[in-house]
């Protein structure tokens, strides 16, 4: 899954046009996109659409929340089988969630403070966490950092480290602010798969097909990956090169990694 497309969890009549988006996974959000006075009639929107049978991630409010238990009567009546979790930090919570979900639902903290980079191994290695994801404008927030580019590379770095480490798929970068700004998007998509994301939250419908197709490796990618296996299978005497390129274990175990993903 490369596309997590955000959709407020109060706007229904926007719920069917986001699945049918070419998302991989839409998330229904009862916490930033919901004003305080509107998180009970959020909650029974999703309710109703999960309760249909439509497939879908939610995001509910924090646990340090008043909204908190009622959004997890809610997943669990409802039968739920993804929950992204804001501010996720700790052990504890995430655990103290998974006990209100439903046997097997899958858990993504989304990591957007201080604290839950610090803890971040702990976190993507707590049972039930499917994949991590950056909360980046909170986690600038956070720390009073001005910037979304260099300035946030430590961190992107420590959040595919720490799935790595854990056996996790790869994270989920934050979202690009900049809805008609295609340049922008992809640039950051570039950015985020060279530092071994493998998906980007998206805000806008519009988003979400050069969020795929960023993520996707490039007919040049996957002509590069059929050389050097050729290379590699057709094996010979000395080095092998490829487009004056040396070929070890390492390349040809990438190009079997890329032609793998361009059927997923």
């Amino acid at each position: 899954m490369r596309s997590y497309l955000f959709v407020p969890g109060d706007r229904p009549e926007r719920f069917a046009k986001a699945a049918a988006s070419g998302a991989h996974r839409v998330i229904l959000d009862l916490e930033d996109a919901v004003n305080p006075d509107a998180k009970d009639a959020a909650r029974a929107c999703v309710a109703a659409w999960l309760g249909a049978g439509h497939a879908a991630m939610v995001r509910i409010n924090g646990a340090d929340t008043t909204w908190f238990e009622d959004d997890c009567r809610m997943l669990a009546a409802a039968g739920a089988r993804a929950v992204m979790l804001p501010k996720s930090q700790d052990l504890a919570t995430l655990a103290r969630l998974a006990s209100r979900l439903p046997v097997g639902a899958a858990l993504v903290p989304l990591v957007e403070t201080a604290a839950g980079l610090w803890n971040v191994r702990e976190v993507a290695g707590a049972p039930g966490v499917h994949r991590l994801a950056f909360g980046s404008v909170d986690y600038q927030l956070d720390l009073g950092i001005e910037g979304d580019g260099d300035e946030l590379l430590q961190a992107r770095s420590q959040l595919v480290l720490a799935s790595r480490v854990a056996g996790i798929p790869a994270p989920v970068d934050g979202v690009t602010l900049s809805i008609k700004d295609p340049v922008a998007l992809s640039a950051d998509v570039a950015r985020a798969r060279r530092l071994g994301f493998g998906a980007k939250l998206c805000i806008h419908p519009s988003q979400v097909e050069a969020v795929n197709t960023g993520f996707a490796p490039s007919a040049d990618e996957l002509a590069w990956a059929r050389e050097v296996l050729e290379a590699s299978s057709a094996g010979g005497r000395g080095a092998l090169t490829v487009r004056g390129k040396l070929v070890d274990q390492p390349v040809v175990e990438r190009a079997r990694r890329l032609l793998a993903l361009s059927l997923q």
